[in-house]
């Protein structure tokens, strides 16, 4: 593995003469700091701070300039987060919290901490704030930081609780989730409590945590589950070149994020990720914001979000692109991997489970769910009012589900049906590795069953789609609903 994304150290800040015996219970010492970081800056600028025995809580808070800047020119954006005195090592143990760009200041200390940041005792040694300069504007990025140390006695971190891995459920069913929220522990504005009742609302069975680069909302869940709901936990790995969604991870697991896709180090976390026993799903991977584009490739992806949010032209990219990749698999006897979607919601009045990724599972459990996601065996739909059943049959009574294979001779004849609910005004496509090869109306009552007969020699694969009117002439309408494909044939 070579090195890891640029990174700067600048000048430590020390508080060596402030000993316990020179303040009181509660009392803090302040320092500020002040610098410009310049266009080109690396991605990743540490302030050591000095941090002496007895104190309690440490508060940082920052500000940074934003100069007005010309049209098609960026402006500036800074990140900013904490590592303890166990250090700032590539995937080591020192990560304490971040927040990106989504508050101003944070604290922590044994008993409690800022949501984002890992409640923990302040202890002796040398603990590094961490800049995340995302763009700078030609004038450069002029901050300001300013740390507080508060003394006292240290208190005590109360042990997490964590979410259980299995709800109620119905035995193998279809199971509908939203792996991609997120709350105030990044840059989302709704607490875990109503995400969670947002979740029931939508009709879901399980939900995901994907916080930003930080795993302290793992534990922000006490009494929100059920019988009826199953929280994973996970994270948004948001790096530079692509975000990434580890999707059911032990709690308590941090995925590291300060790299770039020439620095070869993705396929190392994503072996982590599974370590951990979570799937690793490239997010909104033809997104347009800067540093969500993704850039790692898809070899160590169990699946792809295809889908993110209200449906959008990037992800009409990403779903052909996704598409193309089918046929690649098919020619080359690779694995393929599997499609789903997520609502990314943050805060009202974005929706939660539009869209959301209907899983057949043997049960609403952890393992189960991940299991069904990782072999296709899903369908994504625009809400929870939408249903779709897709099968092939062929030869002696063969049967195929979504994410199967219909082990069949190549000129037998296969018929691929399509039952769906909940899409008045829709229209069903079904498509193959040669395109869109049958459209037929979905009646004003939104209920449809459509069979098309083909066979393996002339389908690599089948899958279908359900998609609204078009909005713009000559493009395709928004997804109502797509599934995974049933390949056809035995190679």
């Amino acid at each position: 593995m070579t090195g890891a994304a640029a990174a700067l150290t600048l000048s430590t800040v020390s508080f060596a003469n402030a000993a316990p015996a020179q303040a009181g219970d509660g009392d803090g010492l302040t320092r500020t700091v002040t610098g410009t970081l310049p266009v080109g800056s690396p991605d990743f600028v540490y302030l050591p701070v000095e941090v002496p025995r007895g104190v309690r809580e440490i508060h940082v808070s920052y500000s940074y300039e934003r100069p007005p800047v010309p049209a098609g020119t960026q402006g500036n954006a800074l990140d900013i987060g904490v590592f303890d005195e166990r250090g700032t090592a590539l995937g080591g143990r020192g990560f304490r919290g971040w927040s990106g760009g989504a508050r101003t200041e944070f604290f922590l200390r044994a008993d409690e901490a800022t949501p984002g940041y890992i409640p923990g005792p302040v202890r002796l040694g040398t603990w590094h704030i961490a800049l995340g300069p995302y763009t700078v504007a030609p004038q450069g990025l002029a901050y300001e930081v300013t740390i507080t140390l508060r003394f006292g006695a240290p208190g005590t971190t109360p042990r997490p609780v964590h979410p259980p891995e299995r709800a109620k459920g119905r035995g193998r069913a279809w199971y509908r989730g939203d792996c991609h929220l997120h709350s105030v522990h990044s840059d989302g504005r709704r607490t875990p409590a109503e995400i969670a009742a947002l979740a029931r609302a939508a009709g879901l069975d399980f939900i995901n945590t994907s916080e930003h680069n930080t795993h302290s909302g793992h534990s922000a869940w006490a009494g929100l589950w059920g019988d009826d709901l199953l929280i994973l936990t996970g994270e948004e790995v948001t790096t530079r070149n692509g975000h990434v969604l580890a999707i059911g991870t032990d709690p308590g697991t941090f995925v590291d994020w300060r790299y770039r896709a020439r620095d070869n180090r993705f396929g190392h976390y994503a072996r982590e990720v599974r370590r951990a026993r979570g799937l690793v799903v490239p997010a909104h991977p033809h997104a347009t914001c800067i540093g969500c584009n993704w850039k790692f490739g898809f070899a160590d992806a169990d699946a792809v979000e295809v889908w993110n949010g209200p449906y959008t032209v990037d992800d009409e990219v990403s779903l052909a692109d996704w598409d193309n990749s089918l046929v690649s698999a098919a020619r080359s006897g690779r694995p393929w991997t599997p499609a789903m979607g997520n609502s990314d919601a943050h805060r009202d009045p974005d929706p939660i489970g539009t869209p959301q990724t209907v899983v057949l599972a043997e049960d609403l459990t952890r393992d189960a769910i991940l299991a069904g996601i990782r072999a296709g065996h899903s369908y994504v739909a625009e809400s929870s009012e939408i249903s779709v059943a897709f099968t092939a049959t062929g030869g002696r009574g063969r049967h195929a589900d979504i994410g199967d294979r219909l082990h069949v001779p190549a000129d037998t004849p296969v018929t691929v049906r399509l039952r769906v609910t909940g899409a008045p005004g829709c229209t069903a496509h079904f498509i193959t590795d040669q395109g869109t090869l049958h459209t037929t109306p979905v009646p004003a009552s939104g209920t449809a069953t459509i069979d098309w007969r083909t066979t393996p020699s002339y389908a690599t694969y089948v899958r279908a789609e359900v998609r609204h009117t078009p909005v713009i002439p000559g493009l395709p309408g928004p997804l109502a609903a797509f599934t995974n494909p049933i390949f056809l044939g035995d190679h």
